[in-house]
This record gives structure tokens, C-alpha cells and sequence, in this order.
């Protein structure tokens, strides 16, 4: 397959090791990745802080750069911009877009994915290769489990993955806190729910913390840093990448 990349503002930004991760993962599964060089931020931002009308041109920027039809599907390292693509981009086009918009919007939907349930539901794999001989939790990230509805696909592939000691987090689902401006606007309640998550990190004695969003490791990472807690975050693309030829190193979080 030709497999359009898109890579996230906090991927372009602050955490490019996931996306070069998720390139080198469906390269080694016999993929074809390519990299829309006009692709921007896809809105997401500005339309879960309520300005929907502004985003129109970005919306319509990303349906023009992965609507081109020699890309089979669009995949991103994080479950919240596969979210707003799939949910969000519909919504603007119809309240705010032409006919054009509605159309090239609706074509990218259909092909867009988030890279675990492009995994196991389009590709039909769970094993991909992977090593990574290290205690390991996860985070079901809101947007993945409540608006993508990935459900197990990211256990099943952490499950299958080779040498790792994978263990359950107690009270998985419960919101991180981040929540994009939530954490801003209203700081104290997203620091207590943190502080609950870091808890029930803590719980597992794991070496790393891994989940599908960059901005919740982010969120997550740091309060863990704070408290040198000893347990370190890590995207679930940059596990599935490891292999025993190359594989991940490890560095030690502090404590």
C-alpha cells in the first residue's frame, strides 16, 4: 500500500522520534511511506476551544494534500488528530465549507486512521516484529478509546510483541487530564487527575509508560519527571519499531 504519513503538530514539533517510528514500522511491513510536504496542523486545537469557522483552511489544506488518490490510506501516530480528521473535519465542512470541501473531506475520512487499527483492522497484523525486552503499561489515551473506539488493538499489539513484560494499568480508562487548553484552563483539576494517573502508574513498578497520543505522554511524562518517579513514557510506535537487530535503548527515567 501507499501510505500517506501525517505527522502532528507535537510530532513535527517536540516528539519526531514517534513519527520517524511509525515510518520505519510500515516501511519493514512492505509499505510505501510518503510525506505530503504541504501538510500543516489539522485543526483540532481550534475547534475543540470553539472556533470552528477558522480552521476551514486548514481543513481544506489537509483534504487537498492526502486526497491525492495514489495515497491508499492515511495514518497518524495519534489517536486525537485521527479523531478530529474522522469526526471533527465532517462538521466544519458542512457548517462552514462548499461542495468541494464536503467532498475532498469525506474522500480522506474514509482512508484515515489512527496506527493501531490501521494495524490490526487494515493490515491484519498484531505481529510486526517487535523487541522490546522491558516492563511496559498502558494509557488508553480519550480520544482513542471513547471517539475511535480502538478498544484492545494496541493491547493486542503490545501483547505480541517480543521479550515484553507487559502489565495491566488499574483504572486504565480514566482521562490523563491533559485534554489539549483543559489543562490550562482549568489547571487544579487537571493536576489532581494526574496525579490519580501517576498513581496507578506507579502501582505497576513499570519501566515505561506508553499509550497512542504524543500529548498525553506529554502530559503524563512530565509529572512523572517531577516526582522522579522512575518510569518513563514512550509512544506505542516507538515499541512496535524496536526490533532484536535494532533495537530501542533504553535510558534510564529519573529517580
Amino acid at each position: 500500500m501507499r501510505i500517506g504519513l501525517f505527522a502532528t503538530c507535537l510530532g513535527d514539533t517536540l516528539f519526531p522520534e514517534a513519527v520517524k517510528a511509525t515510518a520505519v514500522l510500515l516501511a519493514r511491513l512492505g509499505h510505501d511511506v510518503v510525506f505530503p510536504p504541504g501538510q500543516t496542523c489539522c485543526g483540532q486545537m481550534h475547534i475543540n476551544t470553539g472556533y470552528q469557522r477558522e480552521p476551514v483552511p486548514l481543513v481544506r489544506n489537509f483534504a487537498e494534500q492526502f486526497g491525492d488518490t495514489s495515497i491508499d490510506a492515511v495514518v497518524m501516530p495519534s489517536g486525537s488528530c485521527a479523531g478530529s480528521v474522522r469526526h471533527q473535519h465532517p462538521l466544519v465542512a458542512e457548517r462552514y465549507g462548499d461542495a468541494a470541501l464536503r467532498a475532498g473531506v469525506a474522500t480522506v475520512k474514509a482512508k484515515t486512521y489512527e496506527l493501531s487499527e490501521f494495524l490490526v483492522d487494515v493490515l491484519d497484523v498484531t505481529r510486526v516484529g517487535a523487541y522490546f525486552p522491558h516492563r511496559v503499561t498502558y494509557h488508553p489515551t480519550c480520544h482513542s478509546l471513547r471517539m475511535l473506539r480502538v478498544g484492545e488493538k494496541p493491547l493486542k499489539l503490545l501483547r505480541a510483541v517480543d521479550s515484553i513484560d507487559l502489565v495491566e494499568l488499574p483504572e486504565a480508562d480514566a482521562c490523563c487530564g491533559f485534554g489539549g487548553t483543559f489543562a490550562v484552563k482549568n489547571a487544579e483539576t487537571s493536576t489532581a487527575m494526574l496525579q490519580d494517573k501517576m498513581r496507578h502508574i506507579g502501582a505497576t513498578e513499570a519501566d515505561v509508560c506508553t499509550a497512542g497520543d504524543s500529548s498525553c505522554l506529554m502530559h503524563i511524562g512530565g509529572g512523572l519527571s517531577r516526582i522522579r518517579s522512575g518510569t518513563r513514557t514512550l509512544h506505542l510506535a516507538q515499541i512496535l519499531s524496536s526490533t532484536r537487530t535494532s533495537p530501542y535503548v533504553l535510558t534510564e527515567a529519573v529517580r
